[in-house]
């Protein structure tokens, strides 16, 4: 999974919040009803929180069983579905070729992978003392993996589930659920 783009880690931005609004915009427009949710993740959506500067968008569906239908709309607002995304808990698409990186990733309405970023996003949101840790160990490995995207993300994997352990347990003590869908 090495890309041709370069592991940049850009300082918070109040922008990423005005495009993924934009975004949420066209893809609730063209998803209507068939989309459960549509959701800011990632670490652009988690305010002061150092980032690839890349959207990330979760769309929860019922189930996959009208991927054409979800390919049509998707593509009407430019994004193209990558079939060959191995992670089979959701469906991947990326923007265009020319147009701002975004990823758009298609899970299950209630599944463990949505849940799991949904927390995560919520936890790190009120949790400020957990950014400068996760934002190091970013930016260290954004350093050292420059040109391999897959090493980057492999380097972050075990302190990502040091947070979620200690979100799971922030979730069970204050009853914690997916607020509002942000679009």
């Amino acid at each position: 999974m090495t890309s041709n783009e370069p592991v940049e880690i850009s300082d918070w931005s109040p922008e990423w919040t005005t495009k993924f609004r934009a975004k949420a915009t066209a893809l609730r427009e063209a998803l209507s009803k068939q989309a459960q949710r549509i959701d800011h993740i990632g670490s652009t959506a988690i305010q002061g929180l150092a980032a690839k500067p890349i959207i990330d968008i979760q769309i929860s569906v019922a189930n996959f069983d009208h991927m054409d239908d979800l390919v049509e709309a998707l593509e009407t607002v430019g994004y193209v579905w990558r079939s060959s995304n191995p992670e089979l808990t959701k469906r991947y698409f990326r923007e265009i070729p020319g147009h701002e990186r975004t990823h758009i990733h298609i899970r299950r309405l209630g599944s463990w992978h949505e849940q799991w970023t949904l927390l995560f996003r919520d936890y790190m949101r009120l949790h400020v003392e957990e950014h400068g840790t996760y934002a190091a160990l970013k930016r260290s490995l954004a350093a050292q993996f420059r040109n391999d995207r897959l090493a980057y993300i492999t380097g972050k994997e075990d302190y990502l589930w040091q947070v979620i352990r200690r979100a799971d347990r922030w979730a069970a003590t204050t009853g914690w659920s997916p607020g509002v869908s942000d679009a």
